[in-house]
């Protein structure tokens, strides 16, 4: 297996994890020209469609980064997220929050998701929004 290929495998387990725990999946592998969101899934009324973006005021929009590790020898996998991916995935945060219309006032948050072996750990408000510098 390649290495796009096991990380996508990581990435259906952290999606069929999200589903379970009541999470609606809107995009995966979302790119832009600045980069790629591993997953982007809302929490709560889950009201969001194209028309009609935020039926629900508990709705949060959030954007998963999924980490994995085989083994312990390189380190934790949520300790593999650097200040430049954070700057990234904000980046293309923005980018999707422009390209579908969500309203400004809508709550977004940035979720890591961590697979170390048969382990998967959910850090919810892992970073914040990082603006451009």
């Amino acid at each position: 297996m390649n290495k796009r290929s096991i990380g996508s495998w990581y990435e259906d387990i952290a999606a069929d994890w999200l589903l379970k725990n009541g999470f609606r999946i809107l995009a995966r592998n979302f790119r832009s020209r600045q980069g790629e969101i591993d997953i982007i899934c809302l929490q709560g009324g889950c009201g969001f469609n194209e028309s009609s973006p935020l039926e629900k005021q508990e709705d949060i929009l959030v954007f998963v980064e999924v980490k994995y590790r085989s083994s312990a020898s390189a380190g934790r996998p949520e300790e593999a997220l650097t200040p430049a991916k954070i700057r990234t995935i904000s980046r293309v945060a923005d980018y999707y929050r422009v390209r579908y219309r969500i309203p400004q006032n809508m709550p977004c948050r940035f979720d890591v998701i961590a697979i170390e072996k048969d382990q998967l750990r959910h850090y919810e408000n892992a970073f914040p929004y990082m603006q451009r510098v």
